[in-house]
C-alpha cells in the first residue's frame, strides 16, 4: 500500500518511541479499488498524551485534542492528520454514540468496534494488512455487511444504517441479507438521531455516484417516508399525460440520475415534482393535468428543507430552481423577461436541470428551447446589459444630492429605474437616469 510521505513520517515517529500503528478505515478499501485516498486515519497503541510528547517536538504541529475519545490532530504542510488511540466503545446512548471509551493496546478490539468489514481492516508496512473480518472478500464481492451481529451494531448507533445505504449509492454494493434485514427491523430507531447527521448522509446519497440507487434503497427499506414523509404520495403516481411515461417518483428518480452531481440540484431535481400529486387534475378526456405544481412544490419544499435544518442560501437556491423549472423559452420573450429570470435563478444551473427534467420524459430531445434560453442570456451577459441596481450608473448618494429624501423612497426610486433599463439598457447612462429622477419625481 502506497503511503502518503507525511503520513509515513507520522507513523515513523511513533514507530521510533515504540508504539504500534497503523492506517485504518475506508482509506484501506479505497486503495485496494484503486480509488484516491481522502482522509487519513491512523490509529495506535499510544494514548493521547504519548501522542502529544511525541509530536510536540517535530516539525508537525498540535492543532486539536479531544483527549476523552482518544483523538489528536496535527498538521503539517497545511494539512491535516488524525491520530487515535485504540479504543473499545462503552455502552451506547439513544442509538448515537458511546457512553465513554476504554483504551486499549490491541489493534483487534479497535477493528471489532467498527461498522462495516469493508472498513474494519488495518495497514502498516510492518505487519501488512490486518483483516479479521473478511472485508478483502466482502469489497471483491462488492458486499455492505456488518461487523458481527448487525442487530447490535444498528442499536448501538443509527447512523449505521444510512451509512450502509449511503456506501450502497457510492460504491455501487449491495447490502448482505441479513445487514439488510437488520436495517428493516430497526429503522425506527432512526427517530433517535439528530437531524443535522440525518441530513448529511442524505446529501452524500444525493451527490454520489448512484444516487437513484440509494434513494431507491431508501425507499424499499421504509426509511425514505420516515425521514420525508411528503414523498410517499409520489410512489406509483400514474401522470395520465403523454409526456409522461412514468410515475412522478420514478420521473423524480430518473431527473436525479440526469443531472449534475452537485448538492443544489440534486436536491432540486428530488423535490421538484413533490407538489404534483395534490395538484393532479383530469379533463374530460382523461388527460393529467398539474397547474400550478410549481408553486406548490416549493411550498412543500421549504417546509421539508426547514425541517432538516439546510442553509438559507442552499433553501434559496433549490427553491428557485423549483419555481422556475416550468418556464418555456420562447424568441418573442422581451429582454425585460429574461432579464427578470436571470435576476430570480442561476441561470447555468436552470439550463441544466431544465435538460435533465426533459430526458426524462416521453420526449427526451425537446430542449431546443432550452438552448435558445441559454444563448439569449449569454448575449445579455455579453453585451453588459444590467441586471442589478448596483450596474446602474446612479446611486443613492446621487439621488440624495439632487434632493430626494433619504428612506424607503430612494429604494423605490432604484428598483423602478431598474425596471426602465431592464426594457431599454440603453438608457444605463448618468445623465440620462437623472433626467428621467427629475422629470418624474422632482417636478
Amino acid at each position: 500500500m502506497k503511503i502518503d510521505k507525511d503520513v509515513e513520517i507520522i507513523m515513523n515517529y511513533l514507530n521510533e518511541s515504540n508504539f504500534e500503528v497503523f492506517i485504518v478505515g475506508g482509506l484501506i478499501r479505497d486503495e485496494f479499488m484503486c480509488k484516491k485516498p481522502n482522509d487519513w486515519d491512523i490509529a495506535t497503541d499510544a494514548t493521547p498524551d504519548e501522542i502529544i510528547n511525541v509530536f510536540e517536538k517535530t516539525e508537525f504541529k498540535i492543532v486539536d485534542i479531544s483527549k476523552k475519545h482518544g483523538t489528536i490532530i496535527i498538521i503539517n504542510n497545511k494539512k491535516l492528520y488524525e491520530i487515535t488511540t485504540f479504543r473499545i466503545d462503552g455502552d451506547y446512548i439513544n442509538n448515537r454514540r458511546p457512553k465513554e471509551v476504554k483504551f486499549t493496546k490491541k489493534i483487534e478490539d479497535d477493528l471489532k468496534r467498527r461498522d462495516f468489514t469493508m472498513n474494519a481492516m488495518a495497514y502498516s508496512n510492518e505487519k501488512g494488512l490486518i483483516d479479521l473480518f473478511n472485508g478483502i472478500d466482502d469489497i471483491e464481492n462488492k458486499t455492505i455487511k456488518c461487523v458481527g451481529d448487525p442487530e447490535i451494531r444498528f442499536k448501538e448507533d443509527a447512523l449505521r444504517m444510512l451509512r450502509a445505504v449511503r456506501f450502497s449509492a457510492q460504491l455501487n454494493f449491495k447490502i448482505e441479507n441479513n445487514t439488510y434485514n437488520a436495517i428493516k427491523s430497526n429503522i425506527n430507531l432512526i427517530n433517535n438521531l439528530s437531524m443535522e447527521r440525518i441530513r448529511e448522509e442524505f446529501n452524500k446519497i444525493l451527490i454520489s455516484d448512484y444516487p437513484e440507487k440509494g434513494i431507491r434503497l431508501l425507499k424499499e427499506l421504509k426509511i425514505l417516508e420516515l425521514l420525508i414523509p411528503e414523498i410517499e404520495m409520489c410512489y406509483e403516481f400514474n401522470q395520465h399525460n403523454i409526456n409522461h411515461n412514468k410515475d412522478v417518483f420514478e420521473h423524480t428518480l430518473e431527473v436525479v440520475k440526469n443531472v449534475e452531481n452537485n448538492l443544489v440540484l440534486r436536491l432540486s431535481a428530488f423535490f421538484h415534482d413533490i407538489g404534483k400529486p395534490l395538484s393532479f387534475f383530469m379533463d374530460n378526456d382523461g388527460v393529467g393535468h398539474f397547474y400550478g405544481h410549481d408553486k406548490l412544490s416549493v411550498d412543500i419544499t421549504r417546509n421539508i428543507l426547514v425541517r432538516m435544518k439546510y442553509s438559507n442560501d442552499i433553501i434559496n437556491e433549490v427553491l428557485s430552481l423549483i419555481e422556475t423549472h416550468m418556464v418555456v423559452y420562447r424568441d418573442e420573450f422581451k429582454n425585460s423577461t429574461v432579464k427578470k429570470l436571470m435576476k430570480k435563478v442561476n441561470i447555468e444551473n436552470l439550463i441544466k436541470f431544465q435538460i435533465a427534467d426533459i430526458k426524462a420524459t416521453a420526449n427526451p430531445n425537446k430542449y431546443e428551447h432550452v438552448f435558445r434560453l441559454e444563448k439569449r442570456c449569454k448575449e445579455i451577459i455579453n453585451n453588459k446589459e444590467p441586471l442589478d441596481v448596483k450596474q446602474l450608473k446612479i446611486n443613492g448618494y446621487d439621488l440624495i444630492e439632487m434632493g430626494v429624501q433619504q428612506g424607503k423612497l430612494i429604494g423605490e426610486i432604484l428598483n423602478e429605474l431598474l425596471e426602465i433599463v431592464l426594457e431599454n439598457p440603453k438608457l444605463n447612462e448618468k445623465e440620462k437616469l437623472l433626467e428621467i429622477v427629475k422629470r418624474k419625481w422632482l417636478i
